[in-house]
């Protein structure tokens, strides 16, 4: 079948984890990416086991379907072969720190000068301008930077907790894509090219969205919540078990009755001093609102230690209450694995004799041929197919 962004071809400059991934999703989808890395040793997430080769796993994840062409950009010949290359090209990508492409003639200007309709994404850390936007910029250091850290964790004395992954690098990566995607629509519709700024700081500034947007709006800080839920209605929360954790979303005086039938303490339904009986008893719902946060958590804590949260998190449900066991990713994947329990349209990519797997692109299409057939590209594969007639299209 054929796929959304054939006849697409992308210049991709960028290394780790946003770019790549961002060029992922284009290279998925149907475009041509060819992947422009160092000839001494590429990409840094080239470096894997022995075994793996230049391929490692996490490499193959973010650049299955791509091209290769190992060229060093600092020197005159390379830098002019990426110029060639751009002439032909319809989107360019590159993530380096603002400034260090254009000491090679590769920045937005030198490039719209050779093809005025080019879509030219940089990614950065902190943006294309700025005081700050030539520092360095790693995940966890952004989420320190942006307040994420100081979200995270039960109590305000608690130290900072990271995300437990980079979120703000995949987040980026995405939003990368998404605004590439819709500057190619623009110019099928206008015929004009595009410079997009997307930086791992308005990233995590999404990732928070709500709370962002509170603050600027009302200037209201926000508290730490631990494993509760945004809502902030006293049964979006986290309990212990006898068998271990269950995570509950009661959010709606509807919701919150079944929660307390199930655990038999329907009392609090009426109990004036703990619930805002006015809202959680008005015909127009919303949340359910705590008088008495601490005596409620108090409540529901001593009857989950009494239950099992598998035993629970099948008879919540079954109640119309959200509800899930707490799980590691690993035994996740397991259990939904061939079970048609969820959507899962995972990829599979032929690597070097051996299989790697990825859940995919995070949605899928009715009509769409799947992943591409080609995985991750070795160093240089491509150089000679890009430097002869790969010139023209």
């Amino acid at each position: 079948m054929s796929k959304p962004l054939e006849g697409v071809r992308v210049i991709d400059m960028s290394h780790v984890i946003a770019g790549p991934l961002a060029s992922f999703y284009l290279a998925q989808l149907g475009a041509e990416v060819i992947k422009v890395e160092a000839p001494q040793g590429g990409e840094v997430m080239r470096t894997g086991k022995p075994e793996e080769g230049d391929t490692p796993t996490g490499f193959v994840a973010l650049n299955a379907g791509k091209r290769s062409l190992a060229i060093d950009i600092r020197t005159a010949q390379g830098a002019q072969a990426v110029r060639d290359l751009a002439r032909t090209a319809d989107v360019f990508i590159e993530n380096f720190r603002p400034g260090v492409v254009a000491k090679y003639g590769l920045h937005y200007e030198a490039i719209s000068a050779l093809k005025p309709d080019m879509i030219y994404c940089s990614i950065s850390g902190y943006g294309q301008a700025g005081e700050w936007s030539g520092r360095g910029a790693y995940d966890h250091v952004v989420q320190a930077l942006t307040g994420m850290m100081m979200m995270s964790g039960e109590n305000p004395s608690d130290p900072p907790v990271k995300v437990g992954f980079p979120v703000i690098d995949v987040a980026v990566g995405m939003l990368g894509a998404l605004s590439i995607v819709s500057a190619l629509h623009r110019r099928d519709r206008d015929g004009i090219g595009q410079q997009i700024d997307a930086s791992m700081v308005q990233a995590s500034l999404m990732l928070m969205y709500p709370s962002a947007s509170t603050f600027l709006t009302n200037g209201a800080e926000p508290q730490r919540v631990g494993n509760r839920g945004y809502t902030g209605s006293p049964t979006a929360d986290t309990y212990r078990c006898r068998d271990g954790w269950l995570a509950t979303a009661a959010n709606t005086p509807a919701q919150f009755r079944q929660l307390a039938a199930v655990l038999g303490v329907e009392d609090l339904c009426s109990d004036g001093e703990a619930l805002d009986l006015e809202r959680f008893n008005s015909p127009s719902g919303g949340f359910v609102v705590a008088r008495n946060m601490d005596y409620l958590r108090g409540r529901f804590n001593a009857a989950f230690a009494l239950q099992s949260a598998f035993a629970m998190e099948l008879r919540l449900n079954a109640v119309g209450v959200p509800a899930a066991r707490v799980r590691k990713l690993g035994e996740f994947l397991r259990e939904v694995d061939g079970a048609n329990k969820v959507t899962l349209p995972d990829f599979y990519f032929d690597q070097n004799g051996r299989q790697v797997r990825t859940p995919g692109l995070g949605f899928s299409y009715r009509s769409e041929g799947g992943p591409t057939a080609t995985a991750a590209p070795t160093l240089g594969q491509d150089n000679d197919a890009l430097m002869g007639t790969g010139l023209a299209r």
